[in-house]
């Protein structure tokens, strides 16, 4: 990656630019797969609304999903500030 009109400093900033948003990509594609499979699994006839359990499962698989996101998040930052 080098760049002759970029200073070392400057590449290694755009680098790091370059990482979080493929990071941030990475993560909106997790998001549509997790949405796509928990349709999939709770929505079991298409209408107007939701009947209850298809609500109740939805609720439920969003709750374990936030569990689960602020579990990770807490253990990178456990990690990073152990580095």
């Amino acid at each position: 990656m080098s760049n002759p009109n970029f200073d070392e400093a400057a590449q290694r900033e755009l680098s790091k630019f370059l990482e979080a948003e493929q990071a941030k990509a990475r993560l909106q594609q997790s998001i549509h797969t997790f949405c796509d499979l928990a349709f999939d699994k709770c929505v079991t006839k298409i209408g107007n609304k939701l009947d209850r359990s298809e609500e109740a499962c939805l609720a439920n698989t969003v709750d374990r999903f936030l569990d689960t996101s602020l579990f990770i998040v807490r253990r990178l930052e456990e990690t990073k500030g152990s580095m």
